[in-house]
């Protein structure tokens, strides 16, 4: 999906999407990350605050009329209003009759340039949570999330069947010529990775379009799009192009994940006894 400056003008194009990704069959659909502007944190300003929404609020009642409308489960990711002086960059997981089962709010938060996100977002204080839905158990977490093999291994270990990442990630422009095919290389590495060490599906859905918004000092970012399901052995079964808004449909096979797991019992042969530095910030090494 590309984004206006009209956040009203998003949210009606991502409930006409709900609607056509539905009727190519889709009986879940993942918006991107913060989809309802352009990617405002390019740069730090307060009055951008005034883009955030409480939830329940104005987005998730349009899209929770359209996935009960199209009987589909939908994950609409926020910018979050949770109090004055309090946000969080999150998705809420509605169901398939419109009503909202749970909010998911990003745990990592980057800082990095036209990035700055550590500006307007709390890390999540819920942590890595799994959604029972029409469509089976899943779980969501959101773009920077998307490099930590813990947060997906603990997603998994509640049961998802699927992980779903919407995401915001693009390319510096003058950056793209010497960095820019590493860095989508490694994006759907880290990903596809996830996929294998849990032996579950994987959806990364990114936006697309170069934003420079208004104010915005640099060159912007290009959004490399390339939204893609990677199946419980990394293999990547659908995938969308770098420069266009498409619907991607994928099918994920429940009995794909009892198959690689019973050939590849990772889960099995995991050493929870021998874990424990796992929660160190880094273990120092002693003479």
């Amino acid at each position: 999906m590309a984004m206006s400056a009209d956040a009203e003008a998003n949210v009606q194009r991502a409930v006409a999407k709900v609607a056509q990704a539905a009727a190519a069959g889709a009986q879940l659909v993942c918006l991107p990350e913060l989809f309802r502007s352009q990617y405002f944190a390019q740069r730090e300003d307060p009055e951008l605050f005034d883009l955030a929404e409480p939830v329940p609020g104005p987005s998730t009642e349009a899209l929770g009329t359209a996935a009960k409308q199209a009987s589909v489960v939908v994950i609409a990711p926020v910018f979050e209003r949770r109090a004055a002086g309090l946000y969080h960059n999150s998705a809420a997981v509605i169901d398939a009759d419109g009503h909202v089962v749970g909010v998911y709010r990003k745990m990592h938060i980057p800082d990095d340039p036209a990035y700055y996100e550590k500006f307007y977002f709390t890390p999540g204080d819920l942590g890595f949570r799994a959604f029972d839905t029409r469509v089976g158990r899943i779980g969501t977490l959101v773009c920077w999330d998307q490099w930590y093999p813990e947060g997906a291994r603990l997603t998994a270990l509640q049961g998802a069947n699927a992980l779903f990442y919407p995401t915001a990630i693009g390319w510096h422009p003058k950056e793209k010529a010497t960095h820019g095919a590493q860095q989508l290389d490694a994006w759907r590495t880290i990903q596809r990775s996830h996929a294998i060490a849990n032996g579950c599906y994987v959806a990364a859905v990114n936006r697309v379009g170069h934003e420079r918004p208004a104010g915005t000092d640099g060159d912007g970012i290009e959004f490399w799009g390339s939204s893609f399901l990677a199946d419980p052995f990394g293999a990547v079964v659908a995938e969308a192009p770098t420069d266009r808004e498409a619907i991607v449909v994928g099918e994920i096979d429940l009995g794909r994940i009892e198959e690689v797991r019973r050939g590849w019992p990772f889960l099995r042969d995991r050493r929870v006894d021998a874990y424990a530095g796992i929660s160190s910030r880094f273990l120092d090494a002693h003479p």
